[in-house]
């Protein structure tokens, strides 16, 4: 099939439908769980399952745009560290519940990838990658100079009294990262089976030629970065309430940007599941890495795991799994 039937003609093969009901309903009964097992589980438990899917949310987001366009974006932390930020800014100035700020951090960090987007997406390759990278470094020196938001010294902030059902504030916590990581997974199914992931794919394989083509090059990865960065912001937003104290050098961690692209490649960046599969097999591997050994030993860890799998399964868990497949037919 060639670039233009494979974007030009979706109706001519069968199309996978858009909605995912299984993935809803596992969200559902995940929130159902967590709303049953309260804090009987341990807040430890609490804390490393939210740790889990905040990196689930930030590795769908990034696979948007790195994964089914394949332009590579460093600048992750910082759309992170701007949902983060935003939070903070409306809790010093109206209190704002979470809920909203969540969305108010959506709206801001995906202006922010529609902006970035549209200044940088016309370079490629290593260009791009680096520009993100620095959008991230001059969006840190703002935040640092910045003195209502803490600036380098940093900020707390108060975990505000449980409301019912929930019995601690960490439970609630919990259930808003759950709700988030299903919501950005069915964007991401949604995206992966609809016209812009098509025009995406076609753009990833061969860009001169899907635009050859006729595919909106341009437009469709401007939707990719605005929906990579709302997604990663809104994962940054409940983040002050989970440390309770926040400073640049957290906001725009390392860890975040080096995470949110291995687990994604880990787990293969082809489909929506790849960045379910790694976010699970990497984040619980460090979580457990930093109970028995240290927490230093997490970005080792990812390191070994990133040489290992993009020189011997470039493809991921997901390729891994469909070559065993087309191997036993």
């Amino acid at each position: 099939m060639t670039v233009a039937s494979h974007f030009s003609t979706p109706s001519a093969r069968r199309t996978p439908r858009a909605f995912s009901l299984p993935v809803l309903l596992v969200g559902v009964a995940l929130v159902a769980l967590e709303l049953f097992v309260g804090g009987g589980a341990g807040e430890y438990y609490l804390l490393l399952a939210y740790v889990i899917l905040q990196y689930l949310v930030v590795a769908t987001g990034w696979n948007i745009l790195g994964g089914y366009a394949g332009y590579v974006n460093f600048g992750t932390a910082a759309f992170f560290a701007v949902g983060c930020y935003t939070t903070i800014a409306l809790q010093k100035l109206a209190d704002v519940p979470l809920p909203l700020s969540i969305l108010a951090a959506g709206v801001v960090a995906g202006l922010l990838g529609l902006g970035t987007g549209y200044l940088t997406l016309r370079l490629r390759g290593v260009f791009f990658s680096i520009a993100t990278l620095a959008m991230a470094v001059v969006l840190q020196t703002l935040i640092i100079n910045w003195s209502f938001v803490g600036g380098a010294r940093g900020t707390y902030i108060l975990r505000p009294d449980p409301i019912a059902p929930f019995t601690t504030y960490v439970q609630y916590l919990l259930v808003l990262m759950t709700v988030l990581a299903t919501a950005s997974v069915l964007i991401a199914i949604a995206v992966e089976r609809s016209w812009i992931g098509m025009g995406l794919a076609a753009i990833r394989d061969d860009e001169l030629a899907a635009e050859a083509s006729g595919v909106p090059g341009l437009r469709l990865k401007l939707i990719a970065t605005t929906l990579c960065g709302a997604l990663m912001g809104m994962a940054g937003a409940p983040f002050p309430y989970f440390i309770t104290y926040v400073e640049p050098a957290s906001a725009f961690s390392l860890a975040i940007a080096v995470n949110a692209i291995a687990m994604p490649l880990i787990g293969g960046t082809a489909t929506w599941w790849g960045p379910v599969v790694g976010t699970v097999l990497l984040g619980t591997t460090q979580q457990v890495l930093t109970v028995t050994i240290s927490s230093a030993a997490n970005l080792l860890i990812v390191g070994i795991l990133l040489v290992v799998f993009v020189t011997a399964a470039p493809t991921g868990v997901v390729g891994l799994v469909r070559g065993m497949r087309g191997g036993r037919k």
